[in-house]
């Protein structure tokens, strides 16, 4: 009969869930960076561009690695990840976050861990238990609760309200499919391979909107910082831990670490855009990283037959 397992079982599941929580770090500054890099880009220019100079740096990693095309069969989910992460993700963000705030938005996004771990479940067949559902549920439901209480009610735009859902949507399936690639080849490879299959649309699309948006030269130093370590923290080395961090915990499980990334963008906000953090913030933090620990020790030990006499 299958068990509980105890929480942090293994050295493996604790490396993993910490190259998760790497992850989510890295992506946590995505949302105040945008916003401040909005103020001197077309929203568009600052995806394509950071997917470019992610690219740039795929072919160095790749090239040095001398690493061959994984092949036809991986070619599907590696575009399915170029549609989410690359196009989908940013894209629909940005043009959020120029018609509403981001603590709007992030009454949306804070379904996402919950998204992704329901496309596990029903895509890779990965296995959870009832209680699983129950913490998921928990942590989405203090993020969704804490975000109507800070603003997040306020400045609705129908519009940018479906950008947003159809971000969730693109970037939980990107996340799944780019994970269920590191079962062949190491997850730096993977993001280094989606952010260079995406060059032929993103330099050219990058270089017309040079010339026809609003001048990038005109942006200030501060945004073009904004833009450069979205490109080298968010678009690559942040997918390196992520990717191999849900490979080892398992994409339902290790999702459910993402419930941390809107405390953690709430502290870069305060640090960047002057917010404040105030007592809900704390009291947040505190329900979701207990939904976190919840669902890691929901997992099931592996059951275990009894020999035969």
């Amino acid at each position: 009969m299958a068990q509980r397992a105890s929480f942090f079982a293994s050295s493996s599941h604790r490396t993993g869930l910490f190259l998760a929580f790497v992850g989510v770090l890295a992506f946590s500054f995505t949302v105040p960076l945008t916003k401040i890099g909005v103020g001197g880009f077309d929203p568009i220019f600052m995806s394509t561009a950071r997917a470019v100079l992610a690219g740039t740096l795929g072919v160095i990693a790749l090239s040095a690695a001398r690493v061959r095309f994984p092949g036809r069969r991986f070619l599907f989910p590696l575009i399915v990840t170029v549609a989410s992460n690359v196009f989908g993700w940013p894209i629909l963000i940005s043009l959020a976050l120029e018609r509403t705030t981001s603590a709007h938005v992030a009454v949306i996004a804070a379904f996402m861990p919950l998204m992704t771990a329901l496309i596990a479940v029903i895509k890779m067949k990965e296995r959870v238990t009832p209680q699983f559902w129950i913490a998921a549920a928990v942590g989405t439901t203090a993020l969704v609760t804490f975000s109507l209480l800070n603003g997040g009610a306020e400045n609705g735009d129908l519009l940018a309200d479906a950008y947003v859902v159809a971000a969730v949507i693109f970037s939980s399936w990107g996340y799944v499919e780019g994970a269920s690639l590191t079962k062949a080849m190491p997850g730096w490879q993977v993001i280094s391979w989606v952010v260079v299959i995406a060059l032929p649309l993103t330099i050219p699309i990058t270089v017309v909107l040079w010339f026809v948006g609003p001048s990038p030269l005109l942006a200030t130093p501060i945004e073009w910082g904004a833009l450069i370590i979205m490109a080298v923290s968010s678009m690559f080395l942040g997918f390196f831990a992520w990717y191999k961090g849900l490979s080892m915990v398992g994409i339902a499980y290790g999702s459910q670490v993402q419930q941390l990334q809107p405390l953690l963008t709430l502290a870069w906000s305060a640090w960047l855009l002057s917010e404040n953090i105030s007592l809900s913030t704390v009291l947040a933090a505190v329900a979701v990283i207990g939904a976190v620990v919840w669902a890691q020790r929901s997992r099931l030990k592996p059951t275990l037959i009894a020999p035969e006499d």
